[in-house]
């Protein structure tokens, strides 16, 4: 049977998740990079990875390697995923993707004319839950869908030298939480939102600190977002039909629902386990690779990403800067 074989560039705490969890019946973690040698030796050590590289480049250019994880900062995103779509690999980049729409369809424009797919880390996409509810929704189960809504909040700290209030490192909550909440309410939407209305509250630095964003579309479903990074909310979810709800916390990487209908009954759903959230990733991009099939996602995140972009700039930001 063919292997996919990964590479992982940036070597943070979510890259060391996503070795940690790495399983797949058609991949194989081959090779990590790190601008120290010595830092991608030691995480090569401890995950049992084959080769290490001290450069980006040489991971790139390594001819074994077919598809890179991406996991260095967002402000490195759109000259990394370029890199590697040069050297001719697939890649899977840890959200936020890209800082706006003009960086995205460049990066799509490339990955097209090399023949390659790009696609961004979102969870949501791959969780077996969530399957099971959009399959449900689709075949009226529980009526017509009305709304989506999904909150995200945080307490973060205020340093500047840390990104998430730094604009040049690609801060503020729209960018690091705000498209979990987004990819959520999209996932679940029948259609791309038409219209769009926002709120801000920026920090000192210049970076969103808290906003609400509302979103219509033309099949009469209506969303709303709350984030914040100076305030914890839960990471709830809810999807409104005409004859149930659907709530889901924690639904970045949530494996249990409870669908509530108009006679106070509920029933709790549950399926896959949120500790194999960036295995089912793993498997998803690897299956694409295989059979050219199962895109919906990398669909998907060219519309979160306008979503984003036109947020900032109702905002007055450009987030490249």
């Amino acid at each position: 049977m063919t292997r996919i074989k990964w590479g992982i560039i940036g070597l943070g705490g979510i890259a060391h998740d996503f070795a940690a969890s790495f399983k797949s019946d058609n991949a194989e973690l081959t090779a990590v990079a790190s601008r120290t040698l010595q830092k991608a030796q030691d995480f090569a050590s401890e995950y049992n990875v084959p080769k290490a590289y001290g450069h980006y480049e040489a991971l790139c250019f390594d001819p074994d390697i077919d598809i890179i994880y991406l996991a260095t900062p967002n402000s490195h995103h759109a000259e990394n995923i370029k890199m590697a779509l040069n050297a001719g690999k697939h890649v899977l980049c840890e959200k936020a993707m890209v800082m706006n729409n003009t960086q995205l369809e460049e990066i799509l424009s490339l990955a097209d004319e090399k023949n390659l797919i790009v696609a961004e880390a979102m969870t949501i996409y791959h969780m077996p839950l969530f399957k099971q509810l959009k399959s449900r929704i689709e075949a009226g189960e529980f009526g017509k869908l009305k709304m989506v809504n999904a909150m995200f909040g945080s307490l973060k700290d205020t340093d500047p030298s840390m990104r998430f209030f730094n604009k040049e490192l690609g801060g503020g909550a729209l960018l690091d939480i705000g498209v979990y909440a987004l990819s959520f309410v999209r996932y679940f939407l029948s259609s791309q939102p038409t219209d769009l209305q926002t709120m801000v509250k920026l920090y000192e630095t210049g970076v969103d600190e808290m906003s609400t964003i509302q979103l219509s579309n033309d099949k009469n479903e209506l969303s709303a977002v709350s984030l914040s990074f100076r305030g914890k909310m839960p990471k709830q979810g809810v999807i409104i039909c005409e004859n149930a709800f659907i709530t889901v916390i924690n639904y970045p990487r949530a494996d249990k629902a409870i669908i509530t209908y108009p006679d106070g009954t509920s029933e709790t759903i549950e399926a896959g386990s949120s500790a194999s959230a960036l295995s089912y990733e793993v498997q998803d991009l690897s299956d694409t690779l295989l059979n050219k099939e199962n895109k919906t996602y990398i669909e998907l995140t060219k519309d979160v990403t306008d979503l984003m972009d036109k947020s900032a700039k109702a905002w007055g930001m450009d987030l490249t800067k």
